[in-house]
């Protein structure tokens, strides 16, 4: 290649935002495809009844995406974005925290913006209305192997699966190691130097101190979680914050552990359930079609995500079908766990984390599904132009 050549492909480089942003390409061949989905039930009349939009992180497919309904059609968004993984949302201050375990992890603040400034080299005047985006970003070591993200009392907390930890982010950057279970106590301290546990999510709650954490393990084994011949099943555990050991055990690769309406709630991943906790004990309240993880409530609705079986962990999955497994988000009825709706991805990967927040506050993502279609022109000068000043 000329060097003449080579300087106009430079020049030509990260001018979509979303490299610019994350150096991904925001349009590739494959996206369509990644994002073409079929509907079942009553998914569309039923989020639309909801008022909710569901944002949902696919985290080998590096995509953030944002799913919303007017009773009678979809609308879906979606943002590039590597690895994205915890989701939380704060009411009060209307942020959005996205966490990118990618080396070095990131954690991605996104604010809703639906104006813009003032620009005489603006041609379009057509208004997004409370889009997501993104406003700052936090650079943390990808030691830490971050997975789930709660705000409690406005301070913002991660899992450090890397370190069986859970961290405080404060936000000027940086952590802070607040918690841990006995298990991993010695003599000479906490051994964070390794994951021996895959410490993976948090419930929430009024305080640090009434969460619970989803783990694979108990206590450090001879073989950590990574391993191939890692023994899975019933060998999950819920931990209380308050006593730092487990509460519940049984479970099979937990993930994303919630409270709801007083009821502790948990995907038992491996066997493909959504459970939950009473009185100290474990009941299925659905079954579902593929590796349940990702997990939100509105009313009496549980929105649970399904992923389908990477091959070479199918061994951490022994109540499954893996190859009948699928990528979607499904919506439960709670009061007799029928599944009322649900929207898949035929093509699609995995679901980490779902958040359901009020469609009056967040209609979506910057980037429009099939965006190639679409303006785009009218996606780059929203980022050209946005107003980061949004307004509570």
């Amino acid at each position: 290649m000329e060097a003449s050549e080579l300087w106009e492909q430079h020049s030509q480089e990260m001018r979509d935002p979303a490299e610019a942003l994350f150096s991904i390409p925001a349009y590739k061949p494959e996206i369509e495809k990644l994002l073409s989905h079929s509907v079942e039930g009553n998914f569309i009349r039923l989020l639309g009844e909801l008022g909710v939009t569901l944002i949902l992180t696919r985290e080998y497919e590096h995509i953030l995406m944002a799913v919303a309904s007017d009773g009678d059609k979809l609308n879906i968004s979606y943002l590039p974005m590597p690895h994205p993984s915890g989701i939380a949302w704060s009411p009060s201050t209307k942020k959005m925290f996205v966490a990118s375990t990618r080396n070095p992890n990131q954690i991605v603040e996104f604010g809703c913006c639906d104006d813009y400034i003032d620009r005489k080299d603006i041609a379009s005047k057509q208004r997004h209305a409370n889009i997501l985006s993104p406003m700052r970003t936090s650079i943390l070591p990808g030691s830490l192997y971050i997975h789930d993200l709660a705000i409690i009392k406005n301070k913002l907390y991660a899992n450090a699966v890397g370190h069986n930890a859970i961290v405080e982010l404060p936000p000027g950057g940086g952590f802070k190691r607040i918690w841990w279970p006995k298990c991993i106590d010695t003599p000479v301290g906490p051994d964070f130097a390794l994951n021996y546990l895959q410490l993976n999510s948090i419930s929430g709650g009024s305080s640090l101190n009434s969460c619970f954490f989803s783990a694979s393990a108990e206590k450090i084994g001879h073989r950590r979680p990574g391993h191939k011949n890692f023994p899975v099943k019933e060998r999950g555990v819920l931990f209380s914050a308050k006593t730092r050991e487990p509460m519940v055990g049984g479970l099979t690769r937990p993930h994303s552990a919630r409270m709801h309406n007083k009821v502790l709630y948990v995907d038992n991943s491996g066997m493909g359930e959504l459970c939950g906790v009473s009185n100290g004990k474990l009941f299925t309240a659905c079954n579902l079609p593929g590796w349940t993880r990702g997990l939100c409530f509105s009313g009496n609705i549980a929105i649970v995500g399904t992923s389908r079986v990477i091959p070479r962990f199918s061994q951490y999955a022994p109540g499954l079908e893996v190859e009948k497994s699928v990528c979607g988000i499904h919506l439960v009825n709670l009061n007799n766990g029928q599944i009322e709706g649900a929207l898949r991805w035929p093509n699609g990967n995995q679901i980490f984390a779902i958040e359901a927040i009020p469609s009056n506050l967040v209609g979506g993502l910057p980037y429009p599904y099939n965006h190639r279609l679409a303006n785009s022109r009218q996606i780059k000068e929203f980022f050209y132009a946005f107003n980061p000043n949004q307004r509570n």
